[in-house]
């Protein structure tokens, strides 16, 4: 008998702490929470939905909408210093980045789609992804998802006898076997040969 009262009044405990919790956190909540969902105006649904942003866990930065993601840190590396292309090209790290790409003039049109493609499967097989797009008859879009691969790609499509032109952030590259091509590549390998130079004498000190 005993024990059947002792369990009737625990029962009765464990009502009234149940009732009592329910009592404060009803009495805790803002009052547009115990409306009817029916009479919810638009400003409660923008509140409903904030407290729903606040329980969900934060996605991970690249899941994220492309606005939303977090700047690219750029590591200060001296060696840039003079190169802005490398530090905008550090700059579009994980960002979309379109690059307009031209083909030789005397390629048909047929023959213009049919050598982008290849471009883009070499592209592709060398783990630069790029989607392309025909906008005119010689004339193509490469978008590339992360946008700092368009350089790697731009050094490849130069080289192609096919290539006219491409530009990427309105700067124009031509290709290699243009007469301004060839004066772009003689330019940059003169710039490189200083370097070189300074890295012999270093190495003829030590």
């Amino acid at each position: 008998m005993a024990v059947r009262i002792t369990c009737i009044l625990g029962f009765f405990l464990l009502f009234f702490v149940c009732v009592s919790s329910k009592k404060t956190n009803d009495e805790e909540k803002p009052a547009w929470t115990k409306k009817d969902i029916r009479d919810y105006t638009d400003a409660d649904m923008e509140r409903l939905l904030d407290q729903w942003d606040e329980d969900e866990e934060p996605l991970p930065d690249d899941e994220l909408p492309e606005h939303l993601r977090p700047q690219p840190k750029l590591s200060f590396d001296p060696n840039n210093i003079g190169d802005p292309e490398n530090l905008l090209k550090m700059s579009k790290k994980g960002r979309t980045l379109m690059m307009f790409v031209q083909v030789a003039d005397h390629l048909s049109p047929d023959e213009a789609e049919e050598v982008t493609k290849i471009w883009q499967s070499a592209l592709y097989n060398s783990h630069i992804q790029a989607e392309r797009y025909m906008v005119d008859q010689r004339r193509a879009i490469f978008m590339y998802k992360d946008g700092s691969q368009a350089w790697d790609a731009k050094d490849f499509l130069v080289e192609q006898p096919e290539m006219k032109e491409c530009s990427i952030e309105n700067k124009v590259y031509h290709g290699y076997h243009t007469s301004e091509g060839k004066k772009e590549k003689a330019e940059a390998e003169a710039k490189k040969k200083p370097t070189a130079k300074k890295g012999k004498k270093r190495k003829e000190e030590l």
